[in-house]
């Protein structure tokens, strides 16, 4: 007898053997037993998630002679024929392959003739989705009527795809993804009727990388075996299935956290010198800042040695959740972007060199949120509350100037008590209005002005320039925002409005004011201020 692959050599012969799908082998029992057998049903759920399985098992139940609490026995004629397939009452049919009108007329001509010796003709449709139009119509009918020896159990991966007349038609049973514990428990039966050694930790691992699917985790440990060596750990099956080792996944994502290059990519080397696949590398980063996520918010991993967990942690206490969410967002679309590339190497180490680089992304990711945050204050969708602010600064006890700001307009009213409004020339202390002037910005929405000019300060260099000072410097970002044409101009405004004249601003940073001298007009004009001289300079 030839090679049985190990997902047909142990596929389930009873209800009780499925794993993970108790809510459906329990109905199913239930019907059988009190003869309530529906004529059509459609199985859906995701691969390797035992549709098939149940259809055959369902099939044989119906038609077992010795039925043993809603499970098929066996051991009769009827049972052992639709094993063997040599049963033709039962009818298995891909429609993948077979999904033309005429394949669909076919069965219709056949229900009308009664099963040779089973009591129900079963047809199992796999895959049913793919049906085209028109053998869905032919189908209809019969599928809605059909005599009373015909039953239909359709079985599909994507329901959506199929007609709701279809739908209307059949007692729907959706699978669900079976718990790695499951499957980790068949896995620990198949090693050994097999005669395999495995450690808990790679059956554990082969769970996780079958995402829920039975078969492909059987495919997996059969693949680990070909070498015709029985003895099965976590290292062989990275090895096999090309998933790249803890150590250079874990160097890559620190590097990439601490935005150094360098690091990242003489860890990359190392996994591309031992042939890996740049999808499976991407994939594992992706998985690896996800367990990051799960142990913040679990403090529970799986897959991982202590050591390993001891690097997870380490990441997971000096990393916010923001930071990593963004993460797994980019390198997500470094996938998509990598995935029609015919350079996949080179646009892979690219985009990696671009995560590392902190100034880039951090500056642009916050220009562009903040750009959204200032669209939607100007929408007029967020409600800002008015706020009337008063800059004010008594030259004499007779002068008052008041600058008055809304979300509608600025204005200064100039007045000398006991007469009307009048322009008057306005001399102020900087460090009176200019944190007034900050505050506005942010209660206008300006927040991305706000957050750069937050613990500056102001003074006036002579009679039409004010200094704006950052003792800290400016930032790359900053200095960008600030030196745009618009937003000088908005702040100039608004120091004007506040002085009664108009003024230019200039910023002053550490870096500009070291060994500054002062020219002859600053020198005049200082020494003019200090004695309250009226005194302009004439170009």
């Amino acid at each position: 007898m030839g090679y049985t692959a190990l997902y047909r050599k142990f596929r389930p012969l009873t209800f009780s053997e499925m794993v993970g799908q108790e809510h459906i082998t329990k109905t199913l029992k239930n019907q059988i037993i009190s003869n309530r057998v529906g004529h059509a049903y459609l199985f859906n759920g995701g691969r390797g998630t035992g549709k098939t399985s149940a259809a055959k098992i369902l099939a044989r139940a119906i038609n077992c002679l010795n039925p043993q609490e809603g499970e098929p026995c066996n051991e009769c004629e009827i049972c052992k024929g639709a094993i063997s397939g040599s049963l033709t009452d039962i009818v298995e049919m891909d429609a993948a392959s077979n999904n033309s009108v005429e394949d669909i007329r076919s069965i219709r001509e056949e229900v009308n003739f009664l099963p040779t010796k089973a009591k129900y003709r079963v047809y199992i449709i796999d895959e049913v989705h793919m049906l085209s139009t028109g053998a869905f119509n032919a189908l209809l009918k019969t599928l809605e009527e059909p005599p009373e020896h015909v039953k239909f159990i359709l079985a599909t991966t994507e329901p959506q795809k199929l007609p709701a007349t279809i739908l209307s038609r059949c007692q729907r049973f959706d699978f669900k993804r079976i718990a790695n514990e499951d499957i980790v428990k068949r896995l620990e039966i198949v090693c050994k009727e097999s005669n395999i050694e495995a450690t808990q930790g790679a059956l554990l691992m082969i769970a996780t990388l079958s995402e829920g699917a039975m078969r492909d985790s059987l495919s997996i440990l059969e693949r680990c075996v070909q070498d015709g060596e029985n003895k099965i750990d976590e290292d062989k099956i990275r090895d096999l299935v090309g998933i790249p080792k803890i150590t250079f996944v874990n160097g890559i994502i620190q590097a990439m956290l601490e935005y150094n290059v360098d690091k990242a990519l003489e860890n990359i080397d190392k996994v591309l010198q031992e042939g890996k696949d740049i999808q499976n590398l991407i994939w594992e980063l992706i998985k690896y800042v996800k367990d990051i996520l799960v142990y913040q918010a679990t403090g529970k991993l799986d897959l991982y040695d202590e050591k390993e967990e001891e690097q997870i942690k380490n990441i997971a206490q000096t990393i916010n959740k923001n930071k990593l969410v963004d993460l797994v967002y980019q390198l997500s679309e470094l996938e998509n972007q990598i995935k029609w590339s015919t350079q996949k190497n080179i646009m892979f180490q690219a985009g990696i060199i671009k995560l590392c680089n902190e100034k880039t992304e951090i500056s642009s990711e916050i220009e562009k949120r903040v750009e959204k945050i200032e669209k939607y204050l100007k929408s007029g969708k967020a409600v800002i509350p008015k706020t009337s602010t008063n800059y004010v600064a008594q030259p004499n006890t007779s002068n008052k100037v008041t600058h008055q700001a809304g979300n509608s307009a600025n204005q200064i009213s100039v007045g000398t008590k006991g007469s009307s409004t009048t322009s008057k020339k306005f001399s102020s202390k900087s460090e009176e209005y200019w944190p007034q002037i900050v505050n506005d910005l942010k209660q206008s929405g300006k927040i991305v002005l706000y957050t750069n000019l937050m613990g500056t300060t102001a003074k006036e260099l002579n009679d039409m320039t004010v200094g704006i000072e950052f003792p800290n410097g400016m930032t790359s970002f900053g200095k960008t925002v600030l030196e745009k044409q618009e937003n000088m101009r908005e702040i100039s405004t608004l120091v004007s409005m506040a002085c009664g004249k108009e003024m230019q601003i200039k910023y002053l940073t550490p870096e500009s004011q070291q060994g500054h001298q002062m020219t002859n007009e600053e020198t005049l004009q200082n020494f003019a201020n200090e004695s309250d001289i009226p005194f302009h300079i004439i170009d």
